[in-house]
C-alpha cells in the first residue's frame, strides 16, 4: 500500500527508476500512456524491430516528440529522454538500466531476452505469458540466483490472479478455484486469423488504428490465451488444473461461489484446489448475467462454523451452504497497471507473481487435419490452438507445448483434435528456448 510513497522517496535520493520496454504493441502503448505521467520512472528506450512502429506508439499515446528523440542511449540516460532501437540486446545492456519490460508475446524470442536481461542483472517483468509459460520456472530460477526479481505483470490476469489467491490464504481461508471470466463459446476453437473480427464488435476505424493483432485477438477467442495465463497461475501458486483442463463454465459474478466449488457439491469443478475460466456467454450465445468476461476472481472455503456466521452476518454472498464465498475484481487494466511490477520488483524485491514450479502446461493441438511438411503457425494461428493440462500428463503424452508450435515444419500427419508430440515436429534443437524447455521438462 505504501509503493507510490516508495517511489516518490527513492526519486528524491537517488532519481527514478531507469526502465527499457522491448516490444511496442497494444500492452506497451497502454503501459506508455501511464509512464509519461509517473516522475518516479525513467523510459530509457524501447526497443521494437520496427522503430517507425515503436515511435507511432509514443506518439499515439501522448509522448511529445522531443521526449524520445535521444539520438543514443548515452543521450537518454545524459537528458532524462528516450532512445528508440532496433536492438533489444543494446537496450539491455545500457549501463544503469534496472528493468526491462518484456512485451514481444513471442516465446522464443521472449526466453532469449529475459536471459539476456537476467545475467545482466537485470529485473524482468515478463509480460510475455507465454514465455512463462514454456519455460518461467527456469527463468524464476535463474533470476534469484542472480539476485534479481523476475516478476508476472501487474495488470494482466495472472498476476491479479496471484494476488487475490495471495490474499485468500493470508487471511486464513482455503482456496477452492481460481481464474478469470472470458468470452467463449466451444465453436471459437476452430476459428482462425480470418474469422476473428467476426466475433468481436471492434469497428474499421479500431482496426485500422494498428492496435489489433488478429492472431493475438484469436488466440484469445479460441482459447489458447486462457490456457496460457492459466497455466502461469497454476504454477505460481500451488493450484493444480483439473485433468480436463478448462471447461469454461457460463457463470456471473453473482453465482461463482456456487459454479466454482466441486462438483459433489453441485459446482462445476472436477477437483478443489484447481483454476479455471468462466464464460461470459451460455452455450447458446446469449450472453450471462453480471458476467466477469473482462475480470478476475478467486472462490474460497470458510474453515470454521464461526467463519461461516460472520460470512453471514457481514453480507457475503455465498453457496447455498453458507460456507463458500467468492471475492472478484470486475476489470483488469493491462498495460495501465504495469508500474506496479516495475515498484514492486525494485523498491520492495518482490515479484507480482512468479512460477515455483512446473504444474500447468499447455499443449498444441490440430485445429484441423494436418499435413506432413506444413509448417505450424502457433498461437492463435490457422493450424493449432492450446490447451491446459497438468504439467504430468503433458510429459507422459510427449506433447508438444504450443510456445513451440511455430515456424516449425510437421514430419508426421496429425488429425484434427489430436496432440500433438515433439515426434511430429522439426524442431530447432540449438535454440534456447527449446534447450531450455527439454530441461525443465528433464528436471
Amino acid at each position: 500500500m505504501n509503493l507510490h510513497r516508495l517511489l516518490v522517496e527513492r526519486n528524491r535520493k537517488s532519481g527514478p527508476i531507469k526502465v527499457g520496454v522491448i516490444g511496442a504493441g497494444k500492452f506497451s502503448s497502454m503501459f506508455l500512456t501511464q509512464a509519461l505521467h509517473v516522475p518516479g520512472l525513467h523510459l530509457v528506450g524501447v526497443a521494437d524491430l520496427s522503430p517507425d512502429r515503436a515511435r507511432t506508439a509514443l506518439a499515439r499515446t501522448g509522448w511529445p516528440s522531443e521526449r524520445y528523440a535521444a539520438a543514443s542511449f548515452g543521450e537518454a540516460l545524459r537528458t532524462g529522454g528516450t532512445h528508440v532501437t532496433d536492438s533489444a540486446d543494446d537496450l539491455i545492456d545500457v549501463p544503469g538500466l534496472e528493468v526491462v519490460l518484456e512485451i514481444t508475446g513471442d516465446p522464443i524470442v521472449g526466453t532469449h531476452h529475459a536471459v539476456r536481461a537476467i545475467d545482466a542483472g537485470r529485473h524482468v517483468v515478463m509480460v510475455n505469458v507465454e514465455a512463462d509459460c514454456l519455460v518461467g520456472p527456469l527463468l524464476a530460477e535463474r533470476a534469484r540466483r542472480a539476485g534479481v526479481v523476475y516478476t508476472m505483470a501487474y495488470g494482466d490476469q495472472p498476476a491479479l490472479i496471484c494476488e487475490l489467491v495471495d490474499w485468500c490464504r493470508t487471511v486464513g481461508f482455503d482456496v477452492v478455484a481460481a481464474g478469470k471470466g472470458t468470452k467463449y463459446l466451444p465453436e471459437y476453437r476452430s476459428s482462425t486469423p480470418d474469422t476473428v473480427w467476426d466475433h468481436y464488435g471492434f469497428t474499421a476505424e479500431q482496426l485500422a488504428s494498428g492496435d489489433y493483432n488478429p492472431k493475438m485477438f484469436n488466440s484469445f477467442l479460441d482459447g489458447t490465451k486462457s490456457a496460457i495465463e492459466m497455466a502461469a497461475v497454476a504454477n505460481g501458486t500451488g493450484l493444480q488444473p483439473q485433468d480436463e483442463g478448462l471447461l469454461f463454465p457460463p457463470v456471473g459474478v453473482d453465482d461463482l461461489a456456487t459454479a466454482l466449488r466441486p462438483g459433489e457439491l453441485g459446482g462445476s469443478l472436477t477437483r478443489r484446489g484447481t483454476v479455471e475460466v468462466v464464460s461470459s456467454l451460455e452455450r447458446d450465445g446469449t450472453e450471462v448475467d453480471r458476467d466477469l468476461r473482462w475480470g478476475v476472481y478467486v472462490t474460497f472455503e470458510a474453515r470454521t462454523d464461526y467463519a461461516v456466521q460472520c460470512f453471514a452476518e457481514y453480507g457475503v454472498r455465498t453457496d447455498p451452504t453458507g460456507r463458500y464465498g467468492a471475492l472478484y475484481r470486475p476489470y483488469h487494466m493491462i498495460g495501465l497497471e504495469l508500474g506496479i511490477s516495475i515498484a514492486s520488483a525494485v523498491l520492495r524485491g518482490e515479484p507480482t507473481g512468479a512460477p515455483d514450479a512446473f504444474r500447468g502446461d499447455v499443449v498444441a493441438v490440430a485445429k484441423r487435419d494436418l499435413r506432413a511438411g506444413e509448417v505450424l503457425d502457433g498461437e492463435g494461428g490457422f493450424t493449432v490452438h492450446g490447451e491446459l493440462t497438468p504439467a504430468r500428463a503433458s510429459l507422459a503424452a510427449d506433447a508438444l507445448p504450443i510456445g513451440l508450435a511455430h515456424g516449425c515444419r510437421l514430419v508426421n500427419d496429425v488429425p484434427a483434435g489430436a496432440i500433438l508430440s515433439w515426434a511430429d515436429a522439426d524442431l530447432d534443437d540449438t535454440l534456447l528456448a527449446v534447450k531450455l524447455r527439454r530441461e525443465l521438462q528433464e528436471g
